[in-house]
């Protein structure tokens, strides 16, 4: 397997993530060759957690729910998806499909060879691990959803923040020139204050160059404008995975998030037997209640282990 060391991180960063680490380096497809750098902490035998990220994140988001989970019970992995992170990046924004990602991350997870997987999305996060689950829903024995869609929209979504990405120059500026997406993450949030000092730092790190802020406007883009938009076949494909899905799941959510706050009523629909932990966190829940998500990801383990 094409697994490599993975690159070294600046002490500040290093002191928040102490989980252990390595790349990949995809070996098919358009994206063969480039590398992906991913956490993947725990016991090689155990039952995997793959936890995917969305826009404009990466690993490091994960950081504290790994760390709620019990010691030693888990094998956590956590992708970077291409383009954020550590992983490399892609040269123009029309090469970021979800189809592209769900790819890339499937194949990660392949290499790592795990036996039984729990998924957990958050973001873009979830239809991308949606899709990996109908790449291989042999392994797929968990759900775990926060904060995302699945579902494939009926209509268009035409908020401004997707408007002002899709501007040519203007959308530019505001997602490369100025890193909006990134430097706007504590807006989202129901605590402001959980994305301050270096873990605000943390994030924009990888993103501190010009050319290393494709991803963000990409990934705005990859959400639906039109009823014939590319991503929407993978989005139905995920949402079909999901749906027919016979284990157990669960939902985790932040009222606090003005972004997909209220997209739980439609989950709550798709996964009626899915026992839902309804938070006062924002978007990214991760940094304010992480216990709450290792909680779920626990209990969807010990209902997959006596289902």
């Amino acid at each position: 397997m094409a697994f490599e060391d993975a690159p070294a991180l600046p002490d500040f960063i290093a002191a928040m993530l102490p989980q252990a680490r390595r790349c990949y380096r995809l070996e098919t497809g358009p994206d063969a060759a480039r590398r992906m750098h991913l956490l993947d902490d725990g016991p090689r035998e155990a039952t995997a957690i793959v936890m995917v990220h969305g826009n404009p994140t990466w690993s490091f988001l994960w950081r504290k729910v790994i760390a709620a989970l019990p010691p030693g019970k888990f094998r956590c992995i956590a992708p970077d998806l291409l383009g954020l992170g550590l992983s490399d990046r892609l040269p123009s924004a029309s090469e970021h499909t979800l189809e592209r990602h769900a790819d890339a991350v499937a194949q990660v997870v392949h290499a790592c060879e795990p036996r039984r997987v729990i998924l957990v999305g958050q973001d873009w996060g979830g239809p991308i691990a949606a899709a990996v689950g109908a790449r291989m829903p042999e392994r797929v024995v968990g759900i775990v959803l926060a904060n995302t869609s699945v579902i494939a929209p009926t209509k268009p979504l035409r908020t401004a923040f997707h408007r002002l990405a899709r501007l040519p120059i203007v959308g530019e500026l505001a997602f490369r020139g100025l890193s909006l997406p990134v430097r706007a993450k504590p807006l989202v949030q129901g605590d402001r204050a959980s994305i301050r000092g270096d873990v605000a730092r943390a994030y924009r790190w990888p993103m501190r160059k010009f050319a290393d802020r494709i991803a963000p406007l990409a990934l705005a883009r990859m959400v639906p404008n039109t009823a014939t938009h590319p991503s929407l076949p993978e989005l139905r494909r995920g949402q079909a995975f999901v749906e027919s899905f016979p284990g157990p799941a669960a939902l985790v959510w932040g009222t606090r998030d003005p972004i997909l706050g209220r997209a739980l009523a439609r989950h709550e629909r798709l996964l009626p037997e899915a026992p839902v932990t309804i938070t006062s966190a924002g978007h990214f829940l991760q940094e304010e209640v992480p216990e709450a998500l290792a909680a779920a990801i626990d209990d969807v383990a010990a209902r997959a282990a006596f289902g």
